[in-house]
């Protein structure tokens, strides 16, 4: 199902399918609620069985590299240069004590450059088997990768907190460009009916008590009670 399925189906279901022109609950409002409750169940899911499905998988496809200085202050250039991702990479979901990054390799997607903390780069040169080989790392949102000189372009995969930003980086020549009207919601479909109740009994059950809009002014309408009869 697509994102606007998903919203739509929610506030068909809220409104027993008879919605209107002047509904005053927000479309927008809706998908940002089943993004929110996506993050927080695929981490719940990935605590309690430490496994991520490749239904909620994304593929960045090609990521760009480009060499910088590793200096952070700007008046203070260093000889060391490093390979930075061009563009920042989308915030991923929060794992437990460690980032939702499922992939970081080469273009074909199979050979896997190793993941390790920013911290630990100082200590790869004195490695004694393994110093001359890329390892990638993170600062801030950007991904760095270490002893990558003339290395242009990468491929990384991971769980993000909103499916939308990897259209950032797709290349529609490769088929993966993500359109929240036709492309296919990251989300097993078990996992669906935990967001419709967390959704329904939650924000749109406070939200689904508010009168809509039946007298064309685009205000809320104002509940009357009908008159009591007199004995």
């Amino acid at each position: 199902m697509t994102l606007n399925e998903i919203a739509y189906n929610l506030l068909n279901l809220v409104r027993g399918g008879r919605s209107n022109q002047d509904e005053h609950i927000s479309l927008a409002q809706i998908k940002f609620n089943i993004k929110h409750y996506r993050a927080v169940f695929i981490r719940r899911d990935y605590a309690k069985n430490g496994f991520t499905s490749r239904h909620i998988e994304q593929d960045l496809g090609c990521v760009h590299l480009e060499p910088v200085d590793a200096t952070k202050c700007c008046n203070l250039p260093s000889t060391c240069i490093v390979y930075k991702s061009v563009k920042a990479i989308p915030k991923t979901i929060r794992y437990n004590f460690e980032e939702a990054i499922t992939y970081v390799g080469d273009i074909t997607g199979i050979d896997t450059i190793p993941l390790i903390n920013s911290n630990m780069v100082q200590f790869l040169p004195h490695d004694k088997y393994t110093n001359k080989k890329y390892k990638a790392y993170m600062i801030n949102d950007f991904l760095y990768i270490y002893n990558a000189s003339g290395l242009e372009t990468i491929n990384v995969r991971g769980v993000f907190e909103n499916p939308a930003d990897v259209s950032k980086f797709d290349e529609c020549s490769t088929g993966n460009c993500y359109n929240e009207d036709s492309s296919e919601f990251p989300l097993p479909m078990d996992m669906l009916n935990l967001i419709n109740q967390g959704i329904l009994n939650g924000e749109l059950k406070l939200l689904g008590t508010t009168i809509s809009d039946t007298t064309n002014d685009r205000m809320q309408d104002v509940s009357k009670t009908p008159p009591t009869k007199k004995e």
